[in-house]
């Protein structure tokens, strides 16, 4: 019997593999929080009162992967990707 390989539900195009990694295993409390390993948050440069995005992707409807972008990443990316077209409009 074959067993069919599960294809990732996350694997962006044009990111090449050896680039994802599993950095962590962390556990959810009652309320919700989870605690970022002190050396993922020093190699990533998040401090204290650093906010980040929660970013998902869906497969069949449900919620399959979860990314974390610093909130200034993010802003960065949308200006890149929204400035030309906000220009082109107005």
């Amino acid at each position: 019997m074959t067993r069919k390989k599960k294809e990732a539900c996350c694997a962006p195009t044009g990111v090449k593999a050896d680039n994802c990694r599993v950095e962590a295993v962390v556990s959810v409390d009652d309320r919700g929080q989870m605690v970022l390993p002190k050396e993922l948050r020093e190699r990533a440069g998040i401090k204290p009162s650093d906010k980040l995005v929660a970013a998902t992707w869906e497969k069949d409807g449900v919620v399959c992967c979860i990314t974390l972008v610093k909130v200034e990443d993010m802003v960065s990316l949308l200006k890149d990707r929204l400035g030309p077209v906000m220009r082109e409009l107005l």
